[in-house]
Order: C-alpha cells, then sequence, then structure tokens
C-alpha cells in the first residue's frame, strides 16, 4: 500500500496524473528543473521538489536526484509518466532497492523489451507474428549486408536499443545500405550509447497499429483494443485514432490476442503497448512493446470509458484488474492530434517563446491535455509538444469535424506551433477516407510543404493592430488630418518578407488600407487583445498580444502569424541576413562544429550542428566562401538568428 505518489516527468502528463491520483486520495509530488519551476505541474501537485538545472540529464534523467526527492517528500511511489526514466529497467531497480513502488512494470520486463533485438528473439519464441529480419549478435557490417542480401530489399536499418526514429533508416538500393548502416549506427550511439543494429524486411504503405494491453500481478492479462497511429512525420506520431479504421472484430481479436501473449511471455504487469504493422494483405507484424503509459492514451481512454492512471494505480497498489475482456467495449470513436511549438512550412524547426494567451477548446466532445501556462518560457531543453488536443464522436466523422472545430478554437499566442498544419491533415480526404497509412505525409509531402498566404483583410488587421498597439483608438489621431482622410505608410514583416501598405482612415473611424492596386476597407473594434473586424460585409474575430520586441502575435482566419512594423522600428531591417553572415534558424545547442577558420566551403556545406527538443539540423553555407569567424563552439546554447559565423565572399 501507498499513499504519496511522485510524478517523475513534467509538462502534460505530469499533470494528467496528478489528477487522477488526486481523485484517488493520493497526496501528489511534482518534481521540477530550474527551466520548471514555475510550471503547471508544479503549481497542481500536493509537494514539489527541485532537482537540478535545466538541462534534462542533469534532472529529470538523474535517478539519484529523483529518488532524493521522493525520500525528502515522504513519497511511497513513484509514477514515470513516459520518456525521461519510464522504461529505465535501473530506474525500476532503483527504486524497489528503496522501498518505493514503481508504478510501471517489473526492471526484467523492461530489460526485455528494450532492445529490440532480444524482444524480437522473445516474440518470435512466443510464436508473436515478426516482420522478417536479422537480430544477430555479429554487427559487422559484413554480417548485416549478408543478412540484408538473405531479406531483400527495401529495407529498413533500425536502432536495437532505442525508439522515437532515432538510428533508423529506410533503404531502397543496395548502394545506399553501407551509409545507412554508418549513420544508424552513429546516431544510435549518440542516442542511446549503443550502436547495435537490427534488420527488418520494410512492409511499404502499411498502417502502425498498436493494442493497449494491461496486466496485473495475479495473472490477468487484457487488451483494451487497438489505436491507429499511422500519420507519422520521422517516424513520430502526429494523429492517433481508436479504433482503426482498418480493423473489424475479427481482426481485433487476432491482433488482441497476440499482444496478450506478447504480455504473458515477459511476465508482464501494469499498462503496455504492442505494436504492430499491418500490411495492406491484413497480415500483422510485431514492431516492439513500449512497457509504460503512452502519449495516445486518451483515444483509449474516450472509446473504453476507463481511466488508465487509475488502472495503473490500483495494480500498483496489488489490486486485480477492474474489468475482464468480455467486458471491456469500444463506444464511439476519439482522435488525438499532437500540438507541438515547431514551424510545418520551415521544415518542422523547433520554435521558443514565451506564452502570451493561452486558451484551450473547451465543449462537448473536446478534451485537451497540457501543462502550459500564460507567461511560460517554452525554451529547447525538451520535447517541443505543448498539449494533446483529442475529440470523441458517436461515429469517425463527428470525431473528425468536432476536432477540427477545437483546433480552430485552441488560441495560443506568443510560440508558433503546428496546429494549422494538424487541421490540413485531418481534412485531407484519404484521411477523411480512412485510408491513410505510414506513407501519407511522404506522399503527400507537396500538399503540405508550404502554407496559405495570409489574406489582405488579416494583412490589414496586422497593420491597424501594429499602428494602434492594440488600444482603442479613438485618441490616435497624429496621422490624421482634422479636414479628411489621413494616410500613412506601413511596411510589415511577416514570414521573412516585407509587405508595403498603406492606411488610410475615414470619417466615420473605419480604415482604408492600400496593397499594391488592392484596397481593403475595415471596421474594427478592439478590445483586451481581441479584435471583431468587417470586412466585404462579413464580421471576423482574431486574438492577438504584443512580445517584449513588440512584435505582433496574431490568430485568425485559422492562421497564425507574427509581425512587426518595420517602418517605425528600424532595427528591425538591421536583423535580415545575407549571404555572407551565418545566423541560428533556431534556438539550440551546438553539438558539433564541422568547419574551421580559413576553410573554404561551398553553398549547402554543413558549417556545425545544432539539437534543441530531439531535433538535430545541420547548419550549412548560404553561399561560397572561406570561413572568416566561427562565434560559437561545441556545447554552446544559442538563441534563434544568433550569429554563427562569417562567410568571407567573392
Amino acid at each position: 500500500m501507498f499513499t504519496t505518489v511522485l510524478i517523475a516527468n513534467r509538462g502534460e502528463i505530469a499533470c494528467r496524473i496528478i489528477r487522477t491520483a488526486r481523485a484517488l486520495g493520493y497526496r501528489t509530488v511534482a518534481v521540477y528543473s530550474e527551466a520548471d519551476a514555475d510550471a503547471r505541474h508544479v503549481r497542481l501537485a500536493d509537494l514539489a521538489v527541485p532537482i537540478g538545472p535545466a538541462s534534462a540529464s542533469a534532472s529529470y534523467l538523474d535517478i539519484g536526484a529523483v529518488l532524493a526527492a521522493a525520500e525528502q517528500a515522504g513519497a511511497d511511489a513513484i509514477h514515470p509518466g513516459y520518456g525521461f526514466l519510464s522504461e529505465n529497467g535501473d530506474f525500476a531497480e532503483a527504486c524497489e532497492r528503496a522501498g518505493i513502488v514503481f508504478i510501471g512494470p517489473t526492471p526484467g520486463a523492461i530489460r526485455a523489451m528494450g532492445n529490440k533485438a532480444a524482444a524480437k528473439r522473445l516474440m518470435i519464441a512466443a510464436s508473436v507474428p515478426c516482420v522478417p529480419g536479422y537480430q544477430g549478435a555479429d554487427q559487422s557490417d559484413a554480417a548485416l549486408m549478408e543478412a540484408a542480401d538473405r531479406i531483400g530489399l527495401p529495407i529498413m536499418v533500425k536502432a536495437a536499443a532505442g525508439g522515437g526514429g532515432r538510428g533508423m533508416r529506410l533503404v531502397h538500393e543496395w548502394a545506399d545500405l553501407a551509409a545507412a548502416l554508418a549513420g544508424a549506427r552513429s546516431e544510435a550511439t549518440s542516442a542511446f550509447g549503443s550502436g547495435e543494429l537490427i534488420l527488418e524486411k520494410a512492409v511499404i504503405d502499411a498502417r502502425h497499429v498498436e493494442i493497449q494491453v494491461f496486466a496485473d500481478s495475479h495473472g490477468n492479462v487484457v487488451h483494451l483494443g487497438e489505436r491507429d497511429c499511422s500519420i507519422q512525420r520521422r517516424h513520430q506520431k502526429v494523429v492517433e485514432e481508436a479504433p482503426s479504421p482498418a480493423v473489424d472484430p475479427a481482426l481485433r481479436a487476432r491482433m488482441g490476442a497476440a499482444a496478450v501473449e506478447a504480455a504473458r511471455a515477459i511476465d508482464y504487469r501494469g499498462a503496455g503497448t504492442v505494436e504492430f504493422l499491418l500490411a495492406a494483405s491484413g497480415e500483422f507484424y510485431f514492431l516492439e512493446m513500449n512497457t509504460r503509459l503512452q502519449v495516445e492514451h486518451p483515444v483509449t481512454e474516450l472509446v473504453t470509458g476507463l481511466d488508465l492512471v487509475e488502472w495503473q494505480l490500483r495494480v500498483a497498489n496489488g489490486e486485480s484488474l477492474p474489468r475482464r475482456q468480455d467486458e471491456i467495449v469500444l463506444r464511439g470513436h476519439a482522435i488525438e492530434v499532437r500540438l507541438y511549438a515547431e514551424d510545418p512550412y520551415d521544415g518542422f524547426l523547433p520554435q521558443t517563446g514565451t506564452i502570451l494567451e493561452w486558451r484551450p477548446a473547451e465543449g462537448a466532445g473536446r478534451r485537451v491535455d497540457h501543462g502550459l501556462r500564460v507567461g511560460q518560457a517554452i525554451g529547447t531543453f525538451y520535447d517541443p509538444m505543448l498539449a494533446k488536443v483529442i475529440a470523441t464522436g458517436a461515429t469517425r466523422e463527428e470525431s473528425r469535424r468536432r476536432l477540427v472545430r477545437a483546433l480552430d478554437e485552441t488560441c495560443l499566442l506568443g510560440v508558433t506551433t503546428n496546429r494549422h498544419f494538424l487541421a490540413r491533415v485531418l481534412d485531407h480526404p484519404e484521411f477523411r477516407e480512412g485510408s491513410a497509412t505510414t506513407a501519407f505525409l511522404v506522399r503527400h509531402a507537396d500538399d503540405f510543404a508550404t502554407g496559405p498566404e495570409p489574406s489582405r483583410a488579416i494583412l490589414a488587421l496586422a497593420a491597424i493592430l501594429l499602428r494602434t498597439r492594440g488600444q482603442r483608438d479613438e485618441t490616435l489621431t497624429a496621422d490624421w488630418s482634422s479636414t479628411g482622410a489621413g494616410h500613412a505608410p506601413s511596411r510589415l514583416r511577416v514570414g521573412g518578407r516585407n509587405v508595403d501598405l498603406v492606411l488610410g482612415r475615414e470619417p466615420d473611424g473605419s480604415w482604408r488600407v492600400r496593397q499594391g492596386e488592392g484596397e481593403t476597407s475595415l471596421a474594427v473594434e478592439i478590445e483586451n487583445g481581441s479584435a471583431r473586424f468587417l470586412v466585404d460585409g462579413v464580421v471576423r474575430q482574431a486574438r492577438f498580444a504584443f512580445d517584449a520586441a513588440e512584435r505582433l502575435h496574431l490568430d485568425g482566419d485559422g492562421l497564425y502569424l507574427v509581425a512587426e512594423e518595420t517602418l517605425l522600428h528600424r532595427t528591425s531591417e538591421a536583423d535580415r541576413s545575407d549571404s555572407g553572415r551565418v545566423l541560428a534558424p533556431m534556438s539550440g545547442v551546438v553539438t558539433d562544429v564541422l568547419a574551421r577558420v580559413g576553410d573554404r566551403v561551398s553553398k549547402g556545406d554543413p558549417i556545425l550542428v545544432l539539437e534543441a527538443m530531439k531535433m538535430q539540423l545541420r547548419v550549412v553555407a548560404q553561399s561560397d566562401g572561406d570561413i572568416a569567424t566561427l562565434s560559437v563552439k561545441r556545447g554552446d546554447q544559442v538563441s534563434i538568428r544568433q550569429l554563427l559565423a562569417t562567410l568571407a565572399t567573392e
């Protein structure tokens, strides 16, 4: 029995666990790094203990610091959430040695599934269907190439010790195999401390379907149906839904039985997910088992009516599973999307900033799991996922419509997100039909390559808000003539380009905004960060805020833009880069410097590598020239648009 639960995590999952634990009568303890001292999960918990610097390796991944926090707060149980230490067998074992209940599987079960090669051997022995491949001990290039020849192309190269798309390469041509092995091994060593690889026959255009399993310490194992996670980018899930539109009751029973056998094979306990590839033929193959709660668990909760965190707590307390297999029924449909701090129209680069406004969607059939608050700084130390937006309905289409609407109603100002991209994915005909596979985003890359241009009305509104500073403007008459309409030029910097406009004021207080040969008339009401504007006979609404640099963050017509007035703030003009200046495309840490002062480089040659929010990016030369200066070194933390190097160009 335990009474106090420490959540060894942060953000939305920490808040999610706190909610259920408190509802069940447990005291809750949050841990936090220096970067999270005033985070929402810290405020929600009964107690909170600092565990170290902002870097995850020195805080959330520090086993000693987490256990010391548990002792200090009197916690007798630890819930790891997902990520960080959730699938670390050493951590689970350390909890046991300290007399603390680990709310998860045994250390042995975690280790059994922690290595893809060992896990696959176990599953083959348990007669769980597996993709043909190689998971041998001989890791020489010769052995791997010989195995690849037996398996046949296309082939997937994977890191045996990791996940999340790191150390993974898809090979279609024999000429690319050697480079794929070297690249995957290097990335795996850096990310997971192990360069061990496995090979698998690539199942092209398959679906990614996973089964939620649950087991207790009394020998009971059940499954709670499936989730379809086929919409992925760089092997990271983007959209998840339950049930899968490709799975009928008969297939569900077969996949569920295989998942239950996988759990039994390792004497599993608690919540786990068995992931499969589902081929067009209806055959399915084991991929891996995640020995923890999944990010996408809310869709299972919504279609089963069950609280999976509650189940975890009950099982950890020695109770039997609350329901038998025949008592678990799926009703309706649920879809989840992950709201990320990233720019989907600029290579999905991670974004940073301070949250100026946060209004999650509310209403029937909507759920938003988050750990956000106004004033919170979004940095580069942790995963870029900000929140999960989920919708449910009686049918898949009702759920989809509600989710699109929920995204439209979600307002987050201060940080660029992928919100609009997610809505476009949900509106794509292939997704609406329920036929999307793991190849969806690759196949339709051109459909999502660029974002829509802001309308003349939105640009006009941005110019007006920048001119009035977002205030009610009855007294702002400096630009206007008392004998008629005044005119004032404006130059907006939006999305890396300049937009020139001329603002005019009518005697009735409305605005005329000229852009090129076109003109837009608007009547605008401004109040408390909200703008109602009448254009072309239609009243529209937008939310806005200004950041510390006096840039406008505007959310309207389903779009988000950041704009600044460069005629009034001429320092912005000097911020533009030229071919000789190498600027940081994102905030992050310099993980490698690939060039030296004096080196000759050509356009496109890599100069250094930045890493932020689990993403690595090579910064390349924008022109031919010689490296004149290098302003950073490995390990340096840099800000977006910081000068990294200069080139001496002809």
